[in-house]
């Protein structure tokens, strides 16, 4: 879910055409030339005089990786491999320990842990540093290959050395690698009537497994209310997100994509529907962990008045990249576009503000204080951002009416903001206007 985000957010086709240039274009076209020739000579001169044995081939490579990453936090050059795993990560299982990481200032940055991953386990929090891979200084590597050193076999491990967010002294932290399951919803029962639906991320399977996961449950007991949470969700595939919103939205837009060029804005809508899930009372829990297509959710829940937003502001990841793939195998990948929600915010550096702004209060002990995570790294805090554009199972006991079953009880009590999620799912349909 990586230059910035490592989970792809948007994959499209891109058709490369060159057209004639205009006859006023050649003063630019002498100053190209003139730039080429300098780029040329460095690299014969760094080929000839360099200490070390250099090619031509890496130099260029080198060249192309820098000038990408120099632009923002989410541009970057897909060597091979890099671009067979970047197509992986968003549509099946792969090994390593589950974790966004971004590259700021030459740091590698956590950005956020997947839930019941290793790295989500081992205690590893959004804005954490991670200093060492295996005792080697991460400010030597690129992203790529800190990328390749964190994944390996399962069953192996892997050290990191970790500067958590506000402490003076690094730890290591030793994690053992495991399959990354591409299961991206999990659904709980709260009460009678009403269902926790929480989206990890957005990968091709996320709507499907929603709708599914909801229909299963709806055959069972008639739904009243959804809290929909999508906190320490780093995003993924946009169409995903335009199709999960759609789940809970009748026809309309949902956000939209406009880059440099006026002409270039592009829709997406949602499609008319009787399903009785666009009735269904919806709160959605949000938090800083919430990036890219989470926030495009969320932003279109709350701009079409669909759903109350609670928790803390989001991480303000609203760019798009495209993909382009190279005739070597290799890409690139390019911030193109930003997102705007359907009122025309944009989402980029701001995020999503809730509109009940509750910080989550960990429980006072025990190993639960693991599921504190607290998100304070946003995509605000890049140097390069881009600007605003505007247990073990067991035999289950049935919950009796108009009560938790036992596991959602604990659930809910040492979690605050899913506590007022249920309150107000059950309040919501003797409210009118939610805004």
């Amino acid at each position: 879910m990586r230059v910035g985000i490592w989970f792809v957010c948007f994959i499209m086709l891109l058709t490369l055409t060159v057209a004639p240039a205009p006859l006023g274009a050649a003063p630019a076209k002498d100053d190209q030339f003139e730039a080429l020739r300098r780029f040329s000579q460095v690299v014969d001169m760094v080929e000839t005089h360099y200490v070390k044995p250099v090619t031509k081939a890496e130099l260029i490579q080198n060249s192309i990786k820098g000038m990408l990453e120099q632009l923002d936090p989410h541009s970057a050059f897909l060597s091979p491999e890099d671009f067979k795993e970047l197509q992986v990560s968003s549509s099946g299982a792969f090994h390593g320990i589950g974790i966004e990481i971004s590259s700021e200032n030459g740091r590698l940055v956590v950005v956020s842990p997947i839930e019941d991953t290793p790295a989500h386990k081992a205690g590893l929090k959004s804005g954490d540093i991670i200093l060492e891979i295996d005792g080697d200084p991460t400010m030597e590597l690129g992203m790529t290959e800190a990328v390749k050193k964190i994944r390996g076999p399962q069953g192996t491990t892997v050290t990191l050395t970790i500067l958590h967010k506000g402490a003076q002294q690094p730890e290591d932290v030793t994690i053992a690698r495991g399959t990354i399951p591409i299961i991206s919803v999990k659904t709980q029962e709260l009460d009678k009537g009403y269902v926790l639906c929480r989206i990890t991320r957005f990968n091709e399977h996320t709507t499907k497994e929603l709708r599914e996961k909801l229909a299963e449950y709806a055959k069972k007991t008639p739904i009243q209310g959804i809290v929909l949470d999508l906190r320490n969700n780093p995003g993924g595939l946009l169409e995903q997100a335009v199709t999960v919103a759609d789940t809970f939205l009748e026809d309309g837009l949902i956000v939209y994509i406009q880059g440099k060029d006026p002409q270039s804005r592009r829709d997406f809508t949602g499609r008319k529907s009787s399903d009785d899930l666009v009735q269904t009372p919806v709160v959605t829990l949000i938090n800083a962990g919430s990036a890219s297509a989470a926030e495009i959710v969320a932003g279109a829940l709350q701009d079409r008045k669909r759903s109350l937003l609670i928790g803390e502001k989001t991480f303000g990841k609203g760019s798009v990249q495209t993909v382009v793939s190279l005739p070597d195998g290799s890409g690139i990948k390019l911030t193109t576009a930003l997102y705007y929600t359907p009122n025309g915010r944009s989402i980029q550096a701001e995020g999503i503000v809730p509109d009940l702004e509750i910080p989550f209060t960990a429980p006072p002990s025990d190993e639960d204080k693991n599921l504190k995570d607290r998100f304070t790294f946003r995509e605000k805090d890049f140097s390069r951002h881009l600007e605003n554009g505007s247990a073990k199972k067991g035999k289950k006991t049935p919950a009796k009416p108009g009560q938790e079953s036992d596991a959602a009880r604990a659930l809910i009590e040492k979690d605050n903001q899913l506590r007022l999620g249920l309150e107000m799912v059950k309040t919501l349909p003797k409210i009118r206007d939610i805004r």
